[in-house]
Parts: C-alpha cells; sequence; structure tokens
C-alpha cells in the first residue's frame, strides 16, 4: 500500500487547512487510518485515526474539537480538517493505516504503511 500525503502549508494562527491522503495499491476499506505528526527535536505523536469504515474516530485530547478526521473509501482518501490552528500544531503530519481487526491503534509501531510527510506550519 502506498500512502500519498497532501495539503500542508503555512497558515496564521486561528486559520484552517485540510490534509488529504490518497492510497493506492491495496483495498483502502481494509485499513484503519491515522494520522501523525513531528515536531523538530519532538518524537512522532499520535494525532487521529478512524476505523475502516468511518464508524470510530479517535483524537489526541490537545487536537479535540478543532480536528476532524473523515475517509471517503470511494475516493481512497483520508481527510484531516484542522481549524483554529496554532502554532503548536507545527510539524510535518504523516498519514499512515494498518489493518483493521476492531480497535483504532494510536502507536505509531502498530501501523503497517506510512506516506511521507505534508509540512505544516503555523504562524503566530
Amino acid at each position: 500500500v502506498q500512502l500519498q500525503a497532501s495539503g500542508g502549508g503555512l497558515v496564521q494562527a486561528g486559520g484552517s487547512l485540510r490534509l488529504s491522503c490518497t492510497a493506492s495499491g491495496g483495498t483502502f476499506s481494509k485499513f484503519a487510518m491515522g494520522w501523525f505528526r513531528q515536531a523538530p527535536g519532538k518524537e512522532r505523536e499520535f494525532v487521529a485515526a478512524i476505523s475502516s469504515n468511518g464508524g470510530s474516530t479517535f483524537y489526541t485530547d490537545s487536537v479535540k474539537g478543532r480536528f476532524t478526521i473523515s475517509r471517503d473509501n470511494a475516493k481512497n482518501t483520508v481527510y484531516l480538517q484542522m481549524n483554529s490552528l496554532e502554532p503548536e500544531d507545527t510539524a510535518v503530519y504523516y498519514c499512515a493505516a494498518h489493518w483493521w481487526l476492531g480497535i483504532l491503534r494510536t502507536v505509531a509501531g502498530k501501523y503497517d504503511y506510512w506516506g511521507q510527510g505534508t509540512q505544516v506550519t503555523v504562524s503566530s
């Protein structure tokens, strides 16, 4: 499975961005999808995840109420809508996939496939 992330950019604090991640080479609907981020000098951290059919989602506390993860299985694409962005959200954002076995994963090591990352920069 190949994952291609896009949609990053430079935005002012309080602004919005929508990240997209398109999958190819596999059956997208069999995978749960997640977004992670890594800021300079920090470890990669979990942001959000969504089950294979989109029925379940989970977010890290710092983005709850501001970010929304969604997916369109017909388009093999997962999205991360980011609103009310803060400078602390600045990072490289990665999409990832793991085989759906009924549990959403929040640990990077549990994911099987990764995209290349897209830079999000929020200016104050």
